[in-house]
């Protein structure tokens, strides 16, 4: 005895120590894998934030090189162009024509934008002010032409450009440079309207060295950021170029706001820079979930199922280590002993790989990549529990089956106070009871907690029924769970679905369906009994425990 505690007491040392281990492993991988797989996400985003880009502005390239106009104050100066844009990107809020007027082009280019058919052909200021052209002497920016036509965007030609800071910046600059260029964020189409960019590209006629305007192009800011994935692990905030500390961001509707970041707030996990319109915008990435602390939360998950099956593994090999040296003090055959002690541990051996394939199934389903911790977490813990109380069970009987009846304790089965049960009291074997505990408890954590009995009937009723005769009987079992529906009932997760439909069918040699009536939820299964029973298992069993008789 003094032998057998010390085994015990070294199996259960060595669990621990590689539960811990194994607890400490998977915290630094889980952190690593998680900054990976945020910095691989957050490149792979930069990258296709600059393609976007890129095309959009390849598209002003394209549309000034495309742009041949006799005159400048020509109506409809994008007709020539509309199959080309819209061909090439449709994503543009506005493409627009905005010609550099002289002053003694002003009253035919207002003539050219009634004829054009766009209400106020009128030459102001941006902010729908008049203009007195008597009084203008150099050149002004007017918008002459847009697409797309609409209610909204028809009373914008007219306007100039002049008396726009950001506007009037960026054409400033174009035209210096001789290249498209971005503007800073600014309100598109309206006052209140929604944040964006406009890219210019001038258009310089051949042989001159001023442009004639410029084909713009305007973009939401949301969508060049691409921000409106609600499955990636970060969100992305631009950086406002209009103030010390700003950043752009956008919610789930992609609505862009201005927010400040105070000194002490949090970090950007990274930032990466974008060129667009000849200038460099800074990216900043949030990671969306604290990865230290989802690390710390899965390895205790890992320890607690390393100490769980260390446990569980420790009463397993004192139980038979223990049946083994009572049996061993009897034989008096040496040979006897060797076959015995080789058959118990080859049963041992089964049951055990048997236990750890079906808990690492259990671990693999329930914690999948992507799953909400918490939730998961209870799921896991349950069914772990589920399947210690049938091991419990089945080692009270010595592993000779378990009564139908004794699973649906308390102790294992959620709700069990609301759970009717009748049927015969049989005695399934260790492989259908550890089957069928997983299974009622799958069905009793899905069922409607919240739903009240209706007068004596109980909420849920599990009953089960044994036809046919000899070898030819079937086991019937049928779970129903009274007022509920598909829209109240909280759906199965991944692992129950399978479970349901697939795994305790297969384990029993059976057949199982669910359905809803109009009241209820249905489960049923169906197998034959001498699966459900397994003689040939309870007589392994019983040969493996029954006491050997000394050779006389």
């Amino acid at each position: 005895m003094v032998r057998l505690g010390f085994i015990i007491g070294f199996i259960a040392l060595l669990g621990a120590l590689l539960s811990g281990l194994a607890a400490y492993r998977v915290h630094d991988q889980e952190l690593a894998l998680d900054r990976i797989a945020l910095a691989r996400a957050i490149d792979v985003h930069a990258s296709l934030v600059q393609d976007r880009l890129t095309e959009r502005e390849l598209l002003a390239r394209v549309a000034s090189g495309l742009f041949r106009a006799p005159s400048v104050i020509k109506p409809n100066m994008l007709e020539p162009l509309r199959s080309a844009i819209y061909a090439f990107k449709t994503d543009f809020v506005v493409a627009g024509w905005v010609a550099r007027l002289k002053p003694n082009e002003l009253l035919p280019a207002e003539d050219a934008i009634a004829s054009a058919g766009f209400p106020n052909p009128q030459i102001r200021t941006y902010d729908d002010k008049p203009i007195d052209l008597a009084k203008v002497t150099q050149p002004i920016d007017v918008l002459m032409d847009l697409e797309p036509r609409s209610n909204e965007t028809k009373a914008l030609p007219g306007r100039s450009y002049e008396q726009d800071q950001v506007r009037s910046a960026m054409l400033t600059r174009a035209r210096v440079e001789k290249r498209s260029v971005a503007s800073d964020p600014v309100q598109l189409l309206r006052g209140g309207g929604p944040i964006g960019i406009i890219v210019a590209a001038p258009v310089i006629p051949e042989g001159a060295t001023e442009p004639a305007g410029f084909v713009t192009f305007s973009y939401e800011l949301a969508s060049l950021m691409l921000t409106n994935d609600d499955m990636s692990l970060f969100s992305v905030a631009l950086k406002d170029p209009r103030r010390e500390g700003g950043e752009l961001v956008a919610n789930d509707q992609g609505v862009v706001s201005s927010r400040m970041t105070a000194a002490d707030g949090p970090a950007p996990s990274a930032t990466r820079t974008v060129s667009f319109g000849g200038r460099d915008w800074h990216l900043g990435y949030y990671a969306k979930t604290n990865s230290a602390r989802r690390a710390e939360q899965t390895a205790i998950i890992v320890a607690a199922i390393g100490f769980a099956i260390t446990a569980m593994v420790c009463g397993l090999f004192g139980y038979v280590a223990y049946n083994n040296l009572r049996l061993s003090r009897e034989i008096q055959v040496r040979i006897g002993f060797e076959r015995r002690l080789t058959a118990v541990i080859d049963e041992l051996n089964h049951r055990v790989k048997n236990i750890l394939a079906v808990i690492q199934s259990i671990v693999t389903r329930t914690l999948r990549h992507g799953s909400d911790i918490d939730v998961a977490r209870e799921l896991l813990i349950g069914r772990i529990h589920a399947m210690s109380n049938v091991v419990s069970l089945l080692s009270e009987s010595q592993w000779q089956g378990v009564k139908l009846k004794g699973l649906f304790e308390a102790r294992a089965i959620p709700h069990a106070d609301r759970i009717a049960v009748t049927g015969p009291d049989i005695a399934v074997s260790a492989r259908a009871a550890q089957s069928l505990s997983l299974l009622f408890f799958e069905l009793a954590s899905h069922s409607d907690e919240g739903l009240s009995l209706v007068g004596k009937h109980p909420h849920i009723t599990a009953n089960w029924t044994v036809t046919g005769e000899g070898t030819d009987e079937v086991f019937h079992f049928r779970w129903e769970e009274f007022n509920t529906s598909e829209a109240t009932r909280r759906p199965d997760s991944d692992f129950g679905l399978i479970l349901l439909d697939r795994v305790a069918p297969e384990a029993l040699g059976g057949t199982a369906k669910r359905y809803f009536t109009d009241a209820s939820y249905v489960y049923e299964l169906t197998a034959p009994m001498e699966t459900v029973v397994d003689m040939s298992e309870r007589d392994r069993t019983d040969k493996i425990s029954a006491p050997v008789r000394p050779v006389r």
